[in-house]
């Protein structure tokens, strides 16, 4: 009997990988907070998440549809540039780093989570096989 992996860590694959996207651009905007012209982006984790679960049931174009394609393009589920909360200080950048720092804290702590979850059923997996 073999083992379906797919289906013993759920969404939870796809959740991680989302995550360390949302890492990456959400790093971008704040390596570029003084950089004129520049618009902050994040990505909509649950539209993100719906998509990825989509592709990974119909997309056979990729290795695996749950892998995301690394470039910060518009290819990224959910990707969207912010609308800005402050007014245009005229340099036309829209990042604000305290939100981003914000963001970017609260999704490694989603991330930490996800990476406890497939803990969790690796471990499981783990005493399944061993019988205990």
């Amino acid at each position: 009997m073999s083992i379906n992996f797919e289906k013993a860590f759920g969404i939870h694959e796809s959740a991680l990988s989302l995550r360390a996207e949302r890492a990456k651009v959400l790093a971008n905007n704040l390596a570029n907070a003084d950089t004129p012209g520049f618009k902050a982006r994040d990505i909509d984790f649950s539209k993100a998440l719906k998509q990825a679960e989509n592709a990974q049931s119909s997309d056979l174009s990729r290795t695996h549809g749950a892998h995301l394609d690394s470039q910060l393009g518009t290819e990224i589920p959910g990707l969207s540039y912010r609308i800005p909360t402050q007014p245009d200080t005229g340099d036309g950048n829209s990042v604000d780093a305290q939100i981003e720092q914000t963001k970017f804290a609260e999704n490694a702590m989603e991330y930490q989570t996800s990476l406890r979850f497939l803990d969790g059923k690796i471990k499981g997996l783990l005493h399944a096989i061993r019988g205990e």
